[in-house]
């Protein structure tokens, strides 16, 4: 039987992080008063007070947005503080990052991990399905996606897409129901009507879009493709994970292809 451990300090065992916790933490190290703080984020001492002792645990964003930007200003908030006091506010970021933001979030060992899953397909995507770094398989597997970068732009812009996608219609049928629960997980925003003017003048895509249906991934994980180069079908098992980026978390997925016979 394993014992139980004992803790001798003075505030008995460990306790889960909380937001009033984090928050006193951070006021305290820069030393400064909770009514100077709640001067600068335009509330008041009391609610600092009440924030702190956690009985008020749901501020809103516009408020956490203050308290870090004053924060900040006296000493630098990391990218993980500010994180995870969002993370204890029950707030989601509402950040809308740009596909270079997001780009300059793959490090040098995110791109080596592309090169050896190689010859299978490898690549980085966000969830507004922006290509953001791929291995060469990828790119050979999907000509001109790289350069058009959006995959929904390639399914629908692109005449090599119907080529390359031997089952087209299932599978830009999945990729635009996919984007509906996409937006609905991220609140839509200007990305979500600027993607979505810029597809409504493919009739395909409007057909789709107006059925109406979401899914939140694949039910099959084969994929049946065309190589343009030898003519020849072959299927790949995809995995999609989600990663947990400091400072878009959720934002990059990692798409995995397993190469195999067609079937």
């Amino acid at each position: 039987m394993i014992p139980k451990p004992s803790f001798d300090g003075p505030d008995g065992p460990p306790k889960p992080p909380t937001l009033g916790g984090l928050l006193r933490r951070l006021r305290d190290d820069r030393r400064i008063s909770r009514e100077k703080l709640a001067f600068a984020a335009g509330v008041s001492s009391s609610y600092i007070t009440h924030l702190e002792s956690g009985d008020r645990d749901r501020p809103t964003h516009a408020v956490i947005e203050a308290l870090v930007r004053y924060l900040d200003r006296i000493t630098p908030v990391t990218d993980i503080e500010r994180r995870h006091l969002f993370d204890l506010a029950g707030l989601a970021p509402v950040d809308n990052p740009t596909v270079e933001d997001l780009r300059a979030e793959i490090s040098a060992d995110m791109r080596r991990t592309l090169a050896l899953q190689e010859p299978d397909l490898a690549a980085y995507v966000d969830t507004c399905w922006n290509v953001l770094a791929v291995n060469e398989s990828y790119e050979r597997a999907f000509p001109g996606l790289v350069s058009d970068v959006n995959i929904l732009r390639w399914f629908f812009g692109n005449p090599l897409s119907r080529k390359v996608m031997v089952e087209w219609e299932k599978e830009s049928t999945l990729t635009v129901q996919w984007l509906r629960g996409l937006i609905g997980q991220q609140g839509g925003g200007d990305w979500a009507t600027e993607l979505l003017d810029e597809l409504a003048q493919y009739r395909d895509f409007r057909r789709i879009w107006d059925d109406g249906d979401t899914v939140y991934g694949r039910e099959h994980t084969a994929m049946r493709l065309c190589d343009l180069h030898t003519g020849e079908n072959y299927t790949v098992d995809v995995q999609l994970f989600r990663l947990d980026s400091v400072a878009y978390p959720g934002r990059i997925q990692y798409y995995l292809g397993v190469r195999g016979p067609d079937r």
